[in-house]
């Protein structure tokens, strides 16, 4: 186990967690994004994305003063330039710890209270501006990657052969060619594990370049297949992913990776990476990409 896997599993892991039904910010832990980074050459003051991570808790619930239950889904949004990313049961503790809490004067002083509550100790704990919204338990999916093409269409399952299964980036075969093209691609079965946990983790992963190269899709299934036995963060896998298909790319090429992750202990994570060469605004099927941060369920 690493530093960190040895501090999370000491405080929380395997163990009654004292105080959780009663509001407790000591729970939070905090992950250098730095220890992941540097093995793949992405440094923090020069970053070659822009990008945020994005949450949706479920289970969000507090008590009004009177007693009342309130519960809602809680979405909130932090940027990928942070030093810091949240430890993922840690937030489940920490969001727990309202459950029992007795805050504000009805409903919706209840929630303005917890929005401010969250959103300074999540701050002060990332060191950087997060941002807390409370969805109703009805809130529409938005979704916009339904133009998105199914990566697998384009690969023979019956003769595809595939075994490595630690990542795997020498797997992934590019040609050039002679004009610029755009791909939308989509793989619904990513599959990494917890660093803390190794618990299995699911999602999608959504692809959209435009280059004058192209990425071979089978060899492209078969390096997304190789993180099934990866032990990293879901933020960590996105990096992962964008700046190996970064160094492949042309500098000036627009590159976009978003992986939305299953919902696990009543969380999802789901974190998004484009180079500053993306203009939403001009690419077709990624310019919503706003509402990630203020409406919509599983989308960016």
């Amino acid at each position: 186990m690493d530093m960190l896997t040895n501090k999370i599993a000491s405080e929380h892991l395997g163990k009654k967690s004292k105080g959780s039904e009663n509001y407790d910010s000591s729970l939070l832990v905090a992950v250098p994004r730095f220890e992941n980074r540097q093995q793949y050459g992405i440094m923090n003051d020069n970053l070659p994305f822009k990008g945020f991570d994005v949450w949706h808790a479920y289970e969000f619930s507090a008590l009004t003063s009177t007693g009342i239950p309130v519960t809602r889904i809680m979405k909130l949004k932090y940027n990928c330039e942070s030093e810091f990313i949240i430890e993922s049961k840690s937030l489940k503790l920490y969001l727990n710890s309202f459950n029992m809490t007795r805050i504000g004067d009805g409903m919706e002083d209840c929630l303005n209270q917890c929005k401010k509550m969250i959103e300074k100790d999540l701050s002060s704990l990332l060191k950087c501006t997060v941002e807390v919204n409370f969805l109703e338990n009805n809130a529409k999916k938005v979704e916009i990657f339904e133009n998105f093409q199914n990566i697998m269409d384009f690969v023979d399952d019956r003769t595809l052969i595939i075994d490595k299964f630690k990542e795997a980036p020498e797997v992934i075969q590019v040609e050039s060619l002679n004009d610029k093209k755009a791909y939308y691609l989509k793989f619904d079965s990513l599959r990494s594990n917890c660093r803390v946990t190794h618990q299995p983790d699911f999602g999608d992963v959504f692809i959209y370049y435009n280059s004058s190269k192209h990425i071979n899709e089978s060899s492209l299934v078969k390096y997304l297949s190789s993180f099934r036995s990866e032990f990293h963060f879901h933020e960590e896998c996105c990096e992962m992913i964008y700046k190996r298909l970064y160094d492949l790319l042309d500098n000036e090429d627009e590159l976009f990776v978003c992986a939305l992750y299953t919902r696990r202990g009543g969380i999802d994570i789901c974190p998004a990476r484009w180079s500053k060469e993306v203009k939403f605004d001009d690419v077709p099927y990624l310019a919503d990409v706003c509402v990630f941060a203020k409406s919509g369920l599983k989308s960016c």
